[in-house]
């Protein structure tokens, strides 16, 4: 056996046949018929195993089986040719050891026996791996029972073993469950072959037995792999217990967020991410050992539903009822009585009922109205202020215990963005509850990071954000040149409409009337200094009018906040020129000017990208969906290539390229002891390890390929068929040539025997 560990081809052939030795000797074989008569089968009853096995030779044959395993897994196609068809009674021997009951053995050592049949149901395996074609599945059908193939994995399941310490030492790791599982991977292989055996594997309304077959089902997967030869392998495998720890929403955002590669598969950017959910399935099942740290954890997006719901009831209360000094507490007698039965009608329905959304909302929106006139609108607002911070603390835990923050470099903890953000909004509901309450709209621009849709309406501001920019830079030298040309030949059409503040008014009348103080003295009104300031402000307004060009920086500030806002421009800001001005024809020319190449060109320039970014994302998120419900997410098959096929494309995405199988069989040949590999596993585990991604399939699929093959082979034969047709009527032919040949030969030979006797009979 050890010869053969790592499926050493060279050494499993030479242990069959040694070309160079004068006698060679086949020690498959050998131990087959060692395994043959050890078990008794030479006495003739294979089902008297209990009368020969005992716990004094029983290591023996379980030796005897793994070594059976080593020599045939690879896959050594010859091994397992010479174990299938050998004339001695071994293979039937190894299907005993599975079906029949082993006593007194199995009533003493259970978990001997477990380990039995265990190898025994592996070496079958074996003996079937990497095969494409039925002679060997065949031969174990022969003398196998279906229907007692299924049973003795259903009775596995429902076994009470009863395995104390020493037993356990030698039964290894095997448990009835395990031994049944690997019976079923043995059935589901067989099954391919066996159409009864396929239809005793369904559900048949046996509520014990389906019991056991919903679990194996449910814990088994199968994939297909392509090999160094580029043939397709389908692999029937268990699902390791700690890919049950990956949470929904890790699933969720893989299945969306992962990236087509060049041949239209996602496997590339998929492989990429293998390694943080095998991190995050590590985590998970540690996070499973506290229970209430796990049970917030699976509730993240419960938290994060009341978290929003908080933020948009804060806001909703400020906005209607901000300054709180005037919210009035007394409440009318009949609406105080709707308040409390609304809210004592609603509880009860929430205990009798159990959780109900509506009920809840009622008992929760009764209670808040009831704290508003019983307490006041502050101490409420302070109160759901903070459990929002309180909820939103659990929320953050839940995260962290989701995503193994715990264990990560805080480096990498810093530069999460995911994590920072749910840090600010934590701060911000913190600023709500003890700064100040308009702290808590800030919350609700949540609602961008929770709706795809406004998270690309941002996008398609952000995502051309360096041309926008450049534009709208564009577009301020443009209105700085414009200003200077204002300045130089308008500064006296720039006029605007101002209106003073009116404390600002009252305050100049007063001073105008009560006198003014300057440093030295005080005096009454000064007409004359009202009179000079009456002057100025005649100067810089002009009938409630103000010049606002008397300076370049004003002109250009003005250019900008007028000339952009104003839908015709900066024209309609400025004075109308009268038609007889002597720059009249100036001013229409850098009216229009403004207005063709500001507003309509650069403006609608930046809105055009604006747009077409916002129309691109929507095509491609179309696209996206239509690839997630078309194409095949591994192999990047189309729906429509399984038209009029024997398997549809949605079967083929769940059972044949399932994406989270190919995951499952990752994880399995990280966690499973390098020894016990199989064959494909072997190979599978070289090329994750060297990152290889040639043993996904691309563009292919074992049911189509099945299909054109056997397309092929019916055109194979209606060839051959023609070939023979016009064979025979070839044959036929030449025949008939023959006889005609004969014939026309027989005819010559009696015409000159004719001319022969007629000349002669002549001469005489």
């Amino acid at each position: 056996q050890l010869l053969c560990e790592n499926h050493n081809t060279d050494l499993q052939n030479f242990l069959r046949n040694q070309p160079n030795h004068a006698k060679p000797y086949n020690l498959i074989c050998e131990t087959l018929q060692f395994l043959d008569s050890i078990c008794g089968s030479t006495t003739g009853g294979l089902g008297l195993l209990g009368l020969y096995i005992n716990e004094h030779n029983v290591d023996l044959i379980i030796q005897a089986l793994t070594s059976l395993t080593e020599y045939c897994q690879g896959p050594c196609h010859e091994n397992q040719n010479a174990i299938a068809m050998h004339e001695s009674n071994g293979i039937d021997i190894i299907i005993a050891l599975l079906l029949n009951e082993i006593n007194p053995l199995g009533k003493n050592k259970l978990a001997l026996v477990l380990e039995l049949k265990n190898n025994a149901s592996k070496c079958l395996l074996a003996i079937m791996e990497s095969r494409h074609d039925s002679e060997n599945a065949e031969r174990i059908l022969y003398n196998m029972n279906p229907k007692q193939l299924v049973d003795i994995a259903k009775n596995a399941f429902h076994q009470e073993a009863s395995i104390d310490d020493e037993d356990e030492e030698e039964g290894k790791d095997a448990s009835p469950k395990d031994v049944g599982h690997n019976i079923y991977i043995l059935a589901t292989q067989l099954s391919l072959h066996n159409e009864r055996l396929a239809q005793l594997l369904k559900p048949s309304g046996d509520l014990w037995g389906d019991q056991a077959l919903e679990f194996y089902e449910k814990h088994t997967a199968q994939i297909e792999i392509v090999r160094q030869d580029r043939t397709m392998e389908r692999i029937v495998f268990p699902i390791p217990d700690i890919c049950e720890y990956l949470t929904e929403e890790t699933k969720t955002r893989i299945y969306y967020t992962t990236e087509r590669d060049e041949q239209g598969s996602k496997v590339a950017d998929f492989f990429e991410k293998v390694e943080d959910m095998f991190a995050e399935m590590r985590w998970q099942k540690k996070l499973r050992a506290n229970p209430y740290l796990s049970w917030f954890s699976s509730h993240m997006s419960l938290w994060s539903s009341i978290t929003f719901q908080f933020a948009v009831l804060l806001n909703f209360l400020v906005a209607f009822f901000y300054p709180f000094n005037e919210v009035k507490k007394e409440l009318d007698p009949k609406l105080s009585g709707l308040i409390w039965t609304a809210m004592f009608g609603s509880l009860a329905l929430v205990t009798m009922v159990g959780v109900n959304p509506f009920a809840i909302r009622t008992f929760f929106i009764s209670t808040i109205f009831r704290f508003i006139f019983s307490v006041g609108l502050e101490y409420t607002l302070w109160l759901l202020g903070a459990f929002n911070v309180i909820n939103k603390g659990i929320y953050l835990i839940s995260m962290m215990g989701n995503q193994g923050t715990f264990t990560k470099q805080p480096r990498q903890v810093l530069t999460d963005f995911r994590f920072m953000y749910h840090i600010i909004y934590l701060v911000v509901c913190i600023l709500g509850l003890c700064v100040h309450e308009f702290f808590y709209s800030i919350l609700l621009l949540d609602v961008i990071n929770r709706e795809e849709t406004l998270w690309n309406v941002i996008k398609s501001v952000t995502k051309n954000g360096r041309s926008i920019i450049l534009t709208a830079v564009l577009a301020v030298i443009i209105i700085y040149l414009f200003s200077i040309i204002g300045y130089i030949c308008f500064q006296d059409d720039f006029l605007m409409e101002v209106e003073p503040v009116p404390k600002l008014i009252a305050e100049a009348v007063n001073e105008t009337a009560n006198g003014y103080c300057d440093k030295e003295n005080c005096t009454g009104v000064d007409y004359s200094a009202s009179a000079g300031q009456e002057v100025a402000v005649d100067d810089s307004r002009e009938d409630g009018k103000q010049r606002v060009c008397d300076s370049l920086i004003m002109c250009i500030l003005t250019s900008l906040n007028h000339g952009l806002r104003n839908g015709g421009g900066i024209g309609d800001l400025l004075r109308k020129p009268d038609s007889k001005e002597n720059l009249f024809v100036a001013r229409v020319v850098y009216d229009l000017l403004f207005f063709f190449i500001v507003i309509i060109i650069v403006l609608n320039l930046i809105f055009g990208v604006i747009i077409d970014t916002f129309a691109d994302l929507r095509s491609e998120k179309q696209q996206k969906d239509e690839i997630l419900k078309n194409t095949c997410f591994v192999c990047g098959l189309n729906r429509s290539n399984f038209d009029n096929k024997s398997v549809s494309f949605d079967e083929h995405k769940s059972n044949e390229h399932n994406m989270w199988h190919y995951l499952n069989f990752i994880v399995l040949v990280k966690v499973k002891d390098h020894t016990e590999f199989t064959g494909p596993e072997s190979y599978v585990y070289t090329m994750v390890k060297d990152k290889n991604l040639d043993w996904f399939p691309r563009m292919r699929a074992m049911s189509l390929t099945n299909e054109d093959g056997d397309g092929e082979q019916s055109d194979y034969r209606n060839l051959q068929a023609q070939l023979d047709t016009t064979n025979k009527l070839v044959k036929n032919l030449s025949k008939q040539l023959t006889e005609l040949k004969e014939q026309m030969t027989e005819q010559i030979k009696q015409k000159k025997r004719s001319k022969f006797l007629t000349s002669a009979t002549m001469n005489m």
